[in-house]
């Protein structure tokens, strides 16, 4: 029997892919193994975002390559965003890959599989098609949450961004698809379902004509035994007053806005080709604290983006200053060969960019601990998702403000009696810049 390892790398988009294989790989019967030590066929699902993804993709390759050499892996093959973007390359410079497969090709993997064992070396990319996933994935995730993606690609095609020219263009799921499998999730044990897409706000709009997530959260909150919903990659130009009352009037869904906004220069914004102006953002930003107040928002931003001024930056942070996200991701902007941005003159040099990275970053930290430090005395519902190996009694876990792999945590002491994947009440005693400390309270309190 074939023993087969899978190595994700890059989003939780990239993580459904992954599990999607897996799932093929089972159905197949044959065995699926983490150690590659030990795996006949290794497959990487790279990632091919920005630079560091792409080195990492790279580092990855030939670190598995070297099981060819010392371990029992006889194939190794590539599939993801790198392997999609870059195939002829990969497939040039690196002989020890037996395959490279484009982003659209994980439905094929078990005959992919077998064309390597039978001796091929080949490319497999295809164009894009719609987006359907219908096999049952294996997931890699704790049995408490999962990603559901809705959709495939982008048109937005900001300038900075290869994502168009690597999946293609934006395709939602089928409405129907998505339910019956988040009900089959549900059933599974998973108790928070974590909705991706490149842009999960249009999701509906090609496909139906109209913008459907609204009515998707509706429906996903029937789902019984089900207890968080929670909504990645929401882009402010879609976001509508329905999406906002779905959020505020659905019980399950986290109010909780994953919301990437890139900059607050008007001019930077434009040069971005995002939609958005600093305006129609802070008027978004206002209806959202105004029909949800206990809401948590969460951004990104891209500092160093080409001709970008010190005066456009000091307007950037004057914008974080004012609206004070609770979290905020920073990047330094990465010059991506095939888009627009990569082409534009006066390119912000390296030192640049990291000073201005560490200076907004320290300004969102000492947001961060204010609004940490604001929560102290109040209850949240935790998800217990660990336990400290040197303490037992200390369980780490995740509220509804915090998405996993992406925010801070939730130190839980005296938790000693609960298990992982519970939901339980915890007064925050402390808190600090990204983590909170708290307790379990006794159902009289609440």
């Amino acid at each position: 029997m074939l023993k087969i390892g899978v190595i994700s790398l890059g989003c939780p988009k990239n993580l459904v892919d992954s599990e999607v294989m897996l799932g093929l790989i089972k159905i197949n019967a044959w065995s699926i193994t983490n150690n590659p030590a030990e795996a006949d066929i290794i497959i990487i699902n790279t990632c091919g975002f920005i630079a560091s993804a792409k080195e990492e993709s790279i580092n990855t390759i030939l670190q598995m390559a070297e099981y060819k050499k010392s371990g029992l892996c006889k194939y190794l093959l590539v599939t993801g965003c790198l392997g999609q973007r870059y195939a002829d390359e990969l497939f040039t410079d690196l002989p020890e890959v037996d395959a490279i497969i484009g982003t659209e090709c994980y439905d094929s993997i078990a005959d992919i599989i077998m064309r390597v064992i039978k001796g091929e070396r080949f490319i497999l990319v295809t164009p894009p098609k719609e987006y359907t996933q219908k096999t049952t994935r294996v997931l890699t995730t704790p049995k408490h949450f999962a990603y559901l993606k809705i959709a495939e690609g982008c048109d937005n095609c900001c300038s900075y961004c290869a994502i168009p020219k690597i999946r293609g263009p934006y395709r939602s799921r089928p409405y129907e698809e998505i339910l019956q499998e988040a009900q089959s999730l549900v059933a599974q044990g998973v108790r928070e379902l974590i909705l991706v897409a490149q842009d999960t706000t249009r999701y509906g709009e090609e496909k139906y004509g109209n913008l459907r997530l609204p009515e998707l959260l509706r429906d996903l909150n029937k789902i019984k035994h089900l207890k968080w919903i929670r909504v990645l990659y929401c882009y402010p130009q879609y976001f509508t007053e329905e999406l906002t009352d779905a959020i505020a009037e659905c019980e399950k869904v986290c109010k909780y806005i994953d919301i990437p906004l890139q900059h607050a220069s008007d001019s930077l914004l434009s040069s971005m080709n995002r939609y958005d102006t600093r305006a129609k953002v802070e008027q978004l930003l206002a209806n959202l604290r105004n029909k949800i107040p206990a809401i948590c928002l969460r951004t990104t931003f891209i500092v160093g983006f080409p001709g970008e001024t010190r005066e456009q930056f000091n307007e950037l942070k004057a914008f974080v200053a004012k609206e004070k996200f609770n979290c905020a991701g920073v990047f330094t902007y990465s010059q991506e060969e095939g888009t627009l941005a990569a082409t534009m003159e006066n390119q912000i040099p390296e030192a640049i960019k990291s000073e201005r990275y560490h200076e907004l970053m320290a300004l969102q930290a000492e947001i961060s601990e204010e609004i940490q430090q604001n929560r102290e005395g109040e209850i949240f519902e935790v998800v217990i998702e660990d336990f400290d190996t040197e303490n037992p009694g200390l369980a780490i876990g995740r509220s509804s403000w915090e998405a996993p792999d992406i925010d801070g945590k939730v130190f839980v002491e005296n938790a000693g009696d609960f298990h992982i994947g519970d939901f339980i009440k915890v007064k925050i005693l402390q808190g600090f810049t990204y983590e909170v400390v708290g307790e379990p309270v006794i159902k009289e309190e609440f």
